[in-house]
């Protein structure tokens, strides 16, 4: 900091009375959280801190950084926060690698280690083209989503898979992918285009109580037979991170076979739409909204505590043109969806009890929406990945009406063709506020 003689002394006296409220001049108390946002063209991770007052976003002296060190090509398209906020997880579709960042008390981003999505055990990549991630609430697991099994590419297409990361305790260090006892493969079959992937901690399981463990969503966009058709895809975990498929039967009105029944994809799902894009749940665990790119609605269902997910008789619900992000607001009272075509967001409101939607309005935000997010600690300023556009715009979301305000001075520059944006909660400031 640097100080000139002029009003020296009543500079001093502003800085005692800063003091005595508690605050310094060099305080972070004003800084809310932190927002990275990945961007494919240049494989880097812009990183903002957000103003607590405003909601505006300014760039870290150090942004933006390398997606993944020495992989100039490796095109990131998700990430992921430790629910600490210690640490940060890109996936590099291009080189199927994902990347562990840890977060530093500044908001700074400092890469530690590189692990292939999946390898057998000499470290040959055995599975490519990694999609999403999430990790479950306890943070001891990664969850990967990818496109292709061993033996699978673009010419030759077929199903995907999950893999599952340990996550090491004090470092975020990610252990060797777990093994699948059914096949002794490095990941759990799902099917040909897996695209998101959602961790719900629900524990009223099918069986026995099953503390630790819960649900793990995968949405589909499958094209069986050269028909397009959403799958939801239902596994239940345990504390030690295993996957269970949920045990249904084909004649479920709502249950589709798909590519199901073969080696590759054992696993039956859930019809989701036509062409689903994203999934998000509410708080209570109760409520799923997958948003469906080809119809531009989004889809909603009740979890019942089988485990089975039962689309809702009011949905779907209109959305604007080609909706790509989703994701619910931490009071569990409002769905956002990052609708790309029609460069804006929808805003819908939750009957707390039913799960059904209402409104429908929202706001306009710069090209092209990917991903759509809420910055934890407050939970009242919203941010999407604008990547035609280059940007991330900010809106300030009503608490009482979940109406969008534009922040002001909203475009932000990122780095170029954002895919996807993830924020955090500064460490100053807990996240429980919006309870």
């Amino acid at each position: 900091m640097k100080w000139n003689r002029t009003g020296r002394g009543l500079k001093a006296l502003a800085v005692s009375l800063a003091v005595g409220l508690g605050m310094t001049a060099c305080s972070r108390d004003y800084t809310l959280g932190y927002l990275y946002v990945t961007a494919a063209r240049t494989a880097l991770i812009s990183a903002y801190s957000i103003d607590f007052q405003s909601g505006a976003l300014q760039q870290l002296s150090d942004s933006p950084v390398p997606s993944s060190s020495g992989q100039t090509n490796a095109n990131p398209v998700a990430l992921v926060s430790s629910p600490n906020g210690l640490y940060l997880y890109v996936v590099n579709h291009d080189v199927s690698s994902i990347a562990q960042f840890d977060i530093g008390t500044d908001g700074k981003l400092y890469q530690q280690t590189t692990t292939n999505v999946v390898s057998n055990a000499g470290g040959s990549i055995v599975g490519s083209f990694p999609t999403s991630a999430a990790i479950d609430p306890s943070g001891r697991f990664l969850f990967v989503t990818f496109t292709f099994q061993n033996g699978f590419t673009t010419a030759r297409p077929g199903p995907g898979g999950v893999a599952i990361f340990p996550i090491t305790a004090g470092t975020g260090a990610l252990g060797a992918a777990l093994v699948n006892p059914a096949t002794q493969a490095p990941y759990f079959p799902v099917g040909f285009n897996p695209v998101g992937v959602f961790v719900n901690p629900q524990v009223n399981l099918p069986t026995a109580p099953n503390p630790g463990g819960g649900f793990m969503y995968v949405v589909d966009q499958d094209r069986t037979g050269g028909v397009a058709q959403g799958i939801l895809y239902v596994f239940t975990y345990t504390a030690a991170g295993a996957l269970t498929a949920l045990p249904v039967t084909i004649t479920t009105p709502n249950v589709v076979a798909s590519d199901a029944g073969t080696t590759a994809n054992p696993v039956l799902g859930f019809k989701a739409g036509t062409t689903p894009g994203a999934i998000a749940v509410d708080p209570t665990g109760r409520f799923l909204y997958i948003s469906d790119e080809a119809t531009n609605q989004l889809g909603a269902f009740l979890q019942t505590s089988s485990g089975v997910p039962t689309p809702l008789i009011s949905g779907p619900f209109t959305t604007g043109l080609f909706p790509i992000g989703v994701t619910v607001d931490p009071r569990g009272e409002y769905v956002y969806v990052a609708n790309f075509g029609s460069s804006t967001v929808s805003q819908f409101t939750i009957d707390v009890q039913t799960g059904s939607l209402s409104g429908g309005g929202g706001a306009g935000v710069a090209t092209g929406p990917t991903c759509v997010t809420i910055e934890p600690g407050l939970g009242k300023y919203l941010f999407t990945s604008n990547n035609l556009d280059s940007s991330v715009s900010a809106e300030q979301l009503d608490p009482h009406s979940g109406a969008l305000t534009q922040v002001q001075g909203t475009q932000f520059a990122a780095a170029a063709l954002p895919t996807c944006a993830v924020a955090i909660a500064n460490g100053a400031h807990a996240t429980q506020i919006v309870n």
